[in-house]
């Protein structure tokens, strides 16, 4: 007979068996994610790199607008926001309550701050453009504030919705380059340069309160480490993976999951249209019939990408497929060449940031223009002298990088971008486009744009950049596309 003593005893070993179980079962709440490059600084009103937006976007900082995972315009520090009827003047009703991670209010006064700042003369935001359409910003009343544009802007909400847009404070804009200050779910807690940056989640968020406690985000800029790491478990996730050959490798382990997604990052061979032979156009059409789109794809990405004939995103709905308009054709190349003025060729550099697609690809595109008579110098460059020397200074002949900014074709029309383009034409486009909201009629214009700078081969146009996330099967909650630069981790959960 088993006795009281026996039956309490084992009662107790049971619940304690229990007690470990579901402590055992109870759901992670840090997340470890795996980043190539690492950002510059982290203020993504004042720097161009995506590196930036990719930590700080949605999780740090908050604009007016946010964009979602599928690329649509929602409601951030903005709750709700009207038209006018001349559709020239948003009147934004902001959301109350809500306070930057230092504690400070986030009223109409940061709003008209933010935006002045952004667009003033002495900015340093790398998409001023965004804001030239504004004419003024005025305070209605403490939580209301009225945006007034020069002419009537289509992607106006869109644009708000981007990194360089984001909310901040007078008090701590200076320093947010090494401690940013927001209003998102997340706070900045440490950089340690070169390894991670870390974020605790923000007890007093405004919104939807983050479900994780920690996120870590561990910049692993190798494929073979990256790989390695992932399949050792040392990092839970790679939002986008660095090493395309090692996926089917990846998608064996029972433990990942591996995710094929699309990005906005047109990956192109940007061109100096203003330096030494690149002036002309026939040496640009040269270029663009000596390279192969799909022996890059297929040697730098290993088949991941789709073809691209100009500065647009294939799945976009007003996508015009212009990949036939240059065909790889050498012999053509050649003649082009011969009759710009170069029958022997010439030589060139071509200087290539840290992503693999930009050194691999480099590497062939070399390759293939050689064939034709153009020898080019590859020149490994890190990403801040990239930003420095080749986007700052336009000091470069070639270079390969993804934009992976939305619907950035307007940037064509900036006389003072790296690419050193001016074109009138193109500018009337832009300018037309600025003032159409109809979206067939806006469709329409983003047609003719991408046709104007695929006839003047401004850069080569190479493929969209394909999103290879691979992270533990047990995780949710990541993106599968990338309709913006971020790696939003808002709604990202464990299931165990």
């Amino acid at each position: 007979m088993i006795s009281l003593k026996q039956v309490i005893k084992g009662l107790a070993v049971a619940l304690c068996f229990s007690f470990i179980a579901s402590s055992a079962m109870a759901a992670k709440t840090s997340l470890i994610l795996g980043m190539v490059l690492e950002p510059t600084h982290l203020d993504p009103t004042a720097g161009a790199a995506a590196a930036i937006d990719e930590v700080v976007y949605a999780n740090i900082f908050e604009g007016l607008t946010r964009i979602d995972r599928w690329g649509v315009v929602r409601p951030a520090l903005a709750k709700i926001w009207t038209i006018s009827k001349d559709k020239k003047t948003y009147t934004f009703e902001l959301r109350e309550g809500v306070r930057f991670h230092d504690g400070s209010e986030f009223d109409a006064d940061d709003v008209l701050f933010s935006l002045n700042r952004a667009r003033g003369d002495d900015s340093t935001n790398a998409q001023k453009g965004l804001f030239r359409p504004i004419d003024k910003v005025e305070k209605i009343g403490k939580y209301t504030v009225a945006v007034t544009l020069k002419q009537v802007t289509g992607s106006f909400l869109f644009n708000m919705g981007w990194g360089d847009a984001v909310m901040v404070d007078p008090a701590s804009a200076g320093s947010n380059k090494s401690n940013p200050i927001g209003t998102g779910p997340f706070k900045f807690k440490r950089w340690v340069k070169g390894d991670r940056v870390e974020m605790v989640k923000n007890p007093d968020y405004w919104g939807t309160p983050a479900k994780l406690q920690k996120a870590t985000i561990k910049i692993i800029p190798d494929p073979a480490a990256a790989t390695a790491a992932m399949m050792a478990g040392d990092v839970d996730a790679f939002a986008n993976f660095p090493a395309p050959e090692a996926l089917s490798q990846l998608e064996t382990n029972p433990r990942l999951k591996v995710v094929i997604g699309n990005t906005e990052g047109e990956t192109i061979l940007s061109t100096n249209n203003q330096r030494g032979p690149f002036k002309l156009l026939k040496v640009r059409q040269a270029m663009a019939y000596a390279i192969d789109r799909q022996a890059i794809i297929d040697g730098a990405m290993f088949g991941f990408g789709t073809p691209i004939g100009t500065h647009f995103s294939p799945h976009h709905p007003a996508y015009v497929d212009l990949t036939a308009k240059f065909a790889y054709n050498p012999e053509k190349a050649k003649q082009l060449l011969a009759e710009a003025g170069y029958p022997n060729g010439f030589k060139a550099v071509i200087k290539l940031p840290p992503p693999s697609y930009a050194r691999r690809g480099g590497e062939i595109v070399a390759s293939q223009l050689r064939k034709v008579g153009i020898d080019l110098e590859i020149v490994p460059v890190e990403w801040a002298q990239w930003i420095d020397q080749v986007f700052k200074k336009r000091d470069y002949d070639l270079t390969i990088v993804s934009h992976t900014e939305p619907m950035d074709i307007g940037i064509y029309a900036r006389k003072d971008y790296y690419f050193n383009y001016d074109s009138p034409k193109f500018q009337k486009v832009m300018e037309k486009l600025n003032e159409t909201v109809d979206r067939d009629a806006r469709y329409k214009l983003m047609g003719e744009a991408q046709r104007i700078i695929s006839d003047d081969c401004v850069n080569g146009y190479l493929f969209q950049l394909a999103k290879g996330g691979v992270w533990n099967k047990d995780l949710r909650g990541l993106w599968e596309n990338s309709p913006v630069q971020a790696n939003d981790l808002t709604e990202v959960y464990w299931v165990k």
